[in-house]
């Protein structure tokens, strides 16, 4: 692994059409900017090539999942892996992935900067809520072993796993991940340098006023706090435009993906209604500098977090 001071990354934020070939060709023209830009590791967003299929609860649409590992690897991460190794980066790739006959989730390939496939993390906690109807398409993640060959380059607890990639320690985590402050700490304490969070997520028109601006805010805010609580790099990188559903409003995605330090600084940001390319050049020592002036990981209770696995612990 790379231990130059800066490791440089890039987040892809697009908009999707129905023509999956197409999104898939778009994506990769940007990670193809964000290399030419400087970036060493490129993040794609959630899903990065379909629409955002979970507005409705529809069979046909397992359709469109693919195999990640194995010997089958499908058309979008094998595209991937050959872009990874001509560009020499790495490219963290969310998909909706075919594991198995009637077990499927929302996964991210990571391919390291040679196109070698590190392994796949898979989303754990999975939303159901109006036009996010996740559960119907999605397993949680479990813990699966890391990509054949691969043992040396990944740490791994559960269901979370940390690559050791080229240019950096790398964890990911899947949109509605961002909001349980668990799942960024089991990542950092498994070593991440950068915690990347592959997104979806967007205003229903006729809320936005009311609430658009609020909802946007409280995305930014939580993440931007798991930056500071450990001390490392949040990047987050969302899908823009609108996408349509019959009998409904459809979703207005909001793009604005950021990048965060280890002080919680947003340093990096993109648009809400463009697509755009975001790169920034992170610089590792701030997580050491950090760590020290606010010794957080020194002072944890461990001893006292058991309650933390129950479901509930007050009265009712």
């Amino acid at each position: 692994m790379n231990t130059a001071q800066t490791f440089t990354i890039g987040l892809v934020q697009r908009s999707c059409s129905e023509d999956r070939a197409k999104n898939v060709a778009r994506a990769l023209e940007g990670v193809r900017e964000a290399a030419s830009r400087g970036a060493q590791i490129v993040c794609l967003q959630e899903m990065f090539n379909a629409t955002y299929f979970c507005k409705r609860e529809d069979f046909d649409l397992f359709d469109i999942a693919e195999p990640i590992l194995g010997p089958d690897t499908g058309p979008t991460v094998l595209a991937c892996q050959d872009e990874a190794k001509k560009l020499g980066v790495v490219i963290v790739a969310p998909i909706f992935e075919r594991r198995a006959p009637g077990l499927y989730h929302n996964s991210a390939a990571v391919i390291d900067a040679d196109g070698e496939l590190l392994g796949v993390y898979r989303k754990m906690t999975i939303p159901d809520d109006p036009m996010y109807y996740e559960k119907f398409y999605f397993t949680p993640g479990d813990a699966v072993e890391p990509a054949p060959g691969t043992a040396k380059k990944c740490s791994a607890a559960s269901g979370y796993r940390v690559w050791h990639t080229r240019f950096a320690k790398v964890g990911v985590l899947i949109c509605w991940d961002q909001w349980y402050p668990e799942n960024a700490r089991v990542t950092a304490l498994l070593g991440a340098e950068v915690i990347f969070y592959p997104t979806a997520i967007g205003w229903r028109p006729e809320e936005r006023a009311e609430f658009g601006e609020d909802h946007r805010e409280g995305w930014r805010t939580v993440q931007r706090a798991h930056a500071v609580s450990n001390e490392l790099f949040v990047a987050a990188v969302n899908r823009t435009g609108h996408e349509s559903e019959p009998g409904t409003s459809g979703i207005d995605f909001f793009g604005s993906s950021f990048v965060a330090d280890p002080f919680g600084r947003v340093v990096a940001e993109g648009p809400t209604h463009e697509e755009a390319v975001i790169v920034h050049a992170c610089d590792r020592t701030l997580i050491d500098k950090t760590r020290r002036h606010w010794p957080f990981f020194r002072d944890r209770r461990v001893d006292a977090f058991g309650p933390l696995t129950e479901r509930w612990i007050g009265n009712g």
